[in-house]
C-alpha cells in the first residue's frame, strides 16, 4: 500500500511540474508570432467604396479603437473587455507612419484582417474583430476607408499604450485561438434579394454574433454558427464604468428571446434605440444609425430562421 501511495505521489509531483512548466512558458512567451504570409491584393479605391468602408468601419473598427479626445481611430481602452483578458488598449489605425498604419500596405491590412497576424508575425488576440468570412469587396472597401482621407483616419501621432494580457489570454492564443486562414477562393457579396442570406452575412459580419453568443472564449469565428450559444445571449461585456452587461438572447425563443418581436420593433431598437419608450441598447452596444431598415431588417429575418435558445437573462439597468 505504501508503494502504490509513494508511486501515485510521485505522479502527482510530475503532472505539477509539468504544469508549472507549462504555465512558465506561457507567461514568458506571451502572444505567439507565426510566419507571414506574402499575399498580393490589389486596392480598387473609389469614392463608393470609401463611402462603404467608412460604414463598415464605423460598426466593427469604431467601437474599439475611436477616441473620444482625438475625434479619429487612436485607440482607446477597452473598457468593454472582461477583466480576465487583461488590460487592453486598441492600436492607433490612423495613417500616422510612426505610431498607426500610415506605411502598412494594402496587403497587409487585408492579411491581418482575415488572418489575424500582424505584418511582425505577431498574432492579435481574440478581443480583435477577425473577417475570415466577410466578401472580398467589403474588405477592400474598409480598406479603402483606412486609406482614405477622412477625418478619422488621417495621420494622428498618438502612440499606443501597452497592453497587458492576462495569462488567461496568453492560454488561449497558444493552445486555442489560432490564425484563421487566409482565403484561396473569392469571398462573394451576399445576395441582397435574399434577405435571410443578407441578414446572416450582416450578423456574422458585423461581429452581432460574437457578443450575443455564450462567450467570447468560446466563440468559433471560422464557423459561428457551430458557436456555444450562438446568438442566445448571457455573454458578459462590461460598461464604461466596468460593470457587467449581459447581452440579451436573440434567437426566437418566444419566452426568452424575440420570436415574439415584430421587425419593426427590432429595426427600430437597432437602429435608434429606442425599445416601446425606453433605452433598448446601452454600451458597448450603441444604435446602428448607419444601418438602413432593410439591413437591420434582414438581420433579424435571419435570427427567425435559427434555433430557439431557452435562456432567460435579465436585463440590468445602471443608474
Amino acid at each position: 500500500m505504501k508503494k502504490v501511495l509513494k508511486i501515485a505521489g510521485a505522479i502527482v509531483a510530475v503532472v505539477i511540474i509539468i504544469i508549472l512548466i507549462g504555465v512558465t512558458i506561457i507567461s514568458v512567451r506571451g502572444i505567439p508570432t507565426y510566419p507571414v504570409e506574402q499575399i498580393s491584393f490589389e486596392l480598387k479605391s473609389t469614392p463608393e467604396s470609401v463611402e462603404r468602408g467608412r460604414k463598415l468601419a464605423s460598426v466593427i473598427c469604431a467601437n474599439c479603437h475611436a477616441n473620444q479626445e482625438t475625434g479619429k481611430l487612436t485607440g482607446q481602452q477597452m473598457m468593454e473587455a472582461p477583466p480576465e483578458f487583461g488590460t487592453i488598449y486598441s492600436a492607433n489605425i490612423t495613417q500616422d507612419k510612426t505610431y498607426g498604419i500610415g506605411d502598412w500596405t494594402p496587403s497587409e491590412i487585408a492579411y491581418l484582417l482575415r488572418t489575424g497576424i500582424k505584418r511582425d508575425g505577431q498574432y492579435a488576440p481574440p478581443y480583435m474583430a477577425k473577417l475570415p468570412k466577410m466578401a472580398d469587396e467589403d474588405i477592400n472597401a474598409i480598406i479603402s476607408f483606412l486609406k482614405s482621407d477622412d477625418r478619422m483616419v488621417v495621420a494622428d501621432p498618438t502612440p499606443d499604450k501597452p497592453v497587458e494580457p492576462s495569462f488567461l489570454t496568453k492560454l488561449l492564443c497558444n493552445i486555442a485561438f489560432k490564425p484563421m486562414p487566409y482565403p484561396t477562393a473569392t469571398i462573394n457579396m451576399p445576395d441582397t434579394s435574399n434577405t435571410v442570406e443578407l441578414g446572416k452575412y450582416l450578423a456574422i459580419n458585423l461581429e452581432c454574433f460574437s457578443c450575443h453568443s455564450a462567450d467570447f472564449k468560446t466563440n468559433d469565428f471560422m464557423d459561428p454558427e457551430k458557436s456555444p450559444g450562438y446568438f442566445g445571449g448571457g455573454n458578459k461585456p462590461l460598461n464604461r464604468a466596468g460593470q457587467v452587461m449581459l447581452t440579451p438572447n436573440l434567437t426566437p425563443d418566444q419566452e426568452t428571446g424575440i420570436g415574439l418581436w415584430t421587425k419593426e420593433k427590432f429595426v427600430k431598437a437597432v437602429r435608434s434605440g429606442i425599445k416601446e419608450g425606453e433605452s433598448a441598447l446601452a454600451y458597448p452596444m450603441m444604435p446602428y444609425t448607419m444601418l438602413t431598415d432593410a439591413e437591420a431588417g434582414a438581420i433579424y429575418d435571419y435570427l427567425q430562421t435559427i434555433p430557439p435558445i431557452k435562456n432567460k437573462v435579465e436585463r440590468v439597468v445602471y443608474d
